[in-house]
């Protein structure tokens, strides 16, 4: 958790918007965090609602870390790669995996 309260108070000062001495006092950076948390958003009851034409399972699995190789192959893995590095390399991007 420390480190997502670490990027949240550098993203809010990378927007120009630090959170006060007060905010952080009141809490304010671990409470984002909280929403922000997978365990939060994959209970919300918007997410329970998709109906009978989506299954819930199909936004959220487990959120384990390296769990994606429970369901891709390595060559989808690779594909995947070559994507993000084409769409988010120029911005200095870089997302590969670890297999």
């Amino acid at each position: 958790m420390k480190d997502a309260m670490f990027y949240v108070k550098r993203l809010a000062e990378f927007m120009g918007y630090p959170f006060s001495l007060e905010e952080e006092k009141e809490g304010a950076v671990q409470k984002i965090v909280k929403l922000c948390s997978f365990e939060n958003l994959s209970n919300l009851e918007v997410n329970n609602m998709v109906g009978d034409r989506v299954a819930y399972n199909a936004f959220f699995r487990k959120g384990k870390v390296g769990d994606w190789e429970n369901y891709l192959t390595a060559h989808m893995a690779e594909c995947l790669d070559q994507i993000s590095e084409q769409k988010l390399g120029p911005f200095g991007f870089s997302f590969t995996s670890s297999n």
